[in-house]
């Protein structure tokens, strides 16, 4: 059987190598293009020498053409910037293609937020009324019919999914929750930049970005569609010495007594059909080395007696679950494939 062709814009990224990696293996789909203005005349071999004998190594990068690409794919990842993205994605929704955007362009429903938060004119706000934000466990009814979908960002995959089963039920306040998050060196891209040289990662940890992060109203947007009423949180992330990973702990205060077997309860019934969240056995909590490289988001859940706390930690692979495997995920669906499709990974452990 044909596999179903789909194209790339924007290959040098550490989402589109991830992206690569993926649909190196697919059963279903096949990388026929694959765009980036630097790179464009290489094969994509020469960028990525691990592609060796994987036949898809071969396929030579191109300067990103619509015209080229609607003549070639029936769906296209957009793996660039914000604010590139919603440009490519207005031709190519334009020329009749499906699109999955792993920026940040199509994730806010309200041009103004986005413009304030970004710094960036949203080109396309007509689009926005289409775009179906891309949580499989969630809104995977509309993503099958979706013809743009906005990838979440990987700090609010792994906040949203933590959060929900409380919200959703009621256990919690929707006010005072803090997520603190952490997150390898991968989720700052791949641009070259001082703060992000080795010497300048290894052996230290710090915060960044505290009370302005731009994944801040993404966060606050959808939860507040889980819980009903407008949210404000406090997200404050954080820079690991290590290549890839999320691991998010998460602050919340109970709006009723409760014991663990009660939350436990609720967030295993919650995600009874969600074969990619596991909420892990009462006592034991997540790591990011046991989600590697793969779409698993694992959780653990603490009540706290003393401080009236529920805390829920969530880990995740910011690059497979938190980009690129959410976004080929999000393909399979928009495809009429099932949504497991190319990713049934095992953790890449140690």
């Amino acid at each position: 059987m044909s596999k179903i062709p789909v194209g790339l814009i924007g290959v040098t990224g550490y989402t589109g190598m991830e992206l690569v990696r993926l649909l190196a293996r697919h059963p279903a789909l096949e990388l026929v293009r694959a765009t980036s203005r630097a790179e464009a005349g290489k094969t994509l071999v020469e960028l990525y020498p691990y592609l060796q004998g994987l036949g898809i190594g071969e396929l030579s990068v191109t300067e990103p053409d619509a015209a080229a690409l609607s003549g070639a794919c029936r769906l296209v990842f957009l793996a660039v910037p914000h604010g590139a993205a919603m440009g490519y994605a207005a031709e190519l929704l334009g020329a009749g293609l499906k699109v999955v955007d792993l920026s940040a362009d199509f994730r806010l429903t309200d041009p103004g937020v986005y413009e304030s938060w970004y710094g960036v004119e949203h080109r396309h706000p007509e689009l926005l009324e289409q775009a179906v934000y891309g949580l499989p466990e969630f809104n995977a009814g509309r993503i099958k019919e979706a013809t743009l979908v906005a990838n979440p960002g990987c700090y609010p995959t792994s906040v949203i999914l933590g959060l929900a089963p409380a919200l959703a039920k009621g256990l919690i306040e929707t006010d005072g929750i803090v997520a603190d998050s952490k997150s390898g060196a991968s989720g700052a891209g791949r641009k070259s930049q001082v703060g992000m040289l080795f010497c300048e990662v290894h052996d230290t940890f710090r915060a960044y970005n505290l009370g302005k992060h731009r994944h801040t109203p993404e966060i606050e947007q959808e939860l507040s569609k889980i819980a009903g009423t407008d949210m404000m949180v406090s997200f404050n992330p954080h820079l690991l010495p290590v290549d890839r990973g999320i691991l998010s702990t998460i602050y919340t205060k109970p709006v009723k007594s409760l014991t663990l077997d009660d939350v436990h309860n609720v967030y295993t019934t919650h995600y009874a059909q969600c074969p990619w969240v596991r909420v892990l056995p009462k006592g034991r909590l997540p790591e990011t080395r046991f989600v590697r490289g793969t779409m698993f988001c694992d959780m653990g859940l603490v009540l706290d007696g003393r401080t009236g706390r529920l805390i829920v930690v969530t880990a995740i692979d910011n690059l497979c679950r938190g980009a690129s495997g959410q976004a080929l995920a999000c393909a399979n669906l928009m495809l009429g494939l099932p949504v497991e499709a190319g990713l049934d990974l095992a953790p890449l452990v140690p």
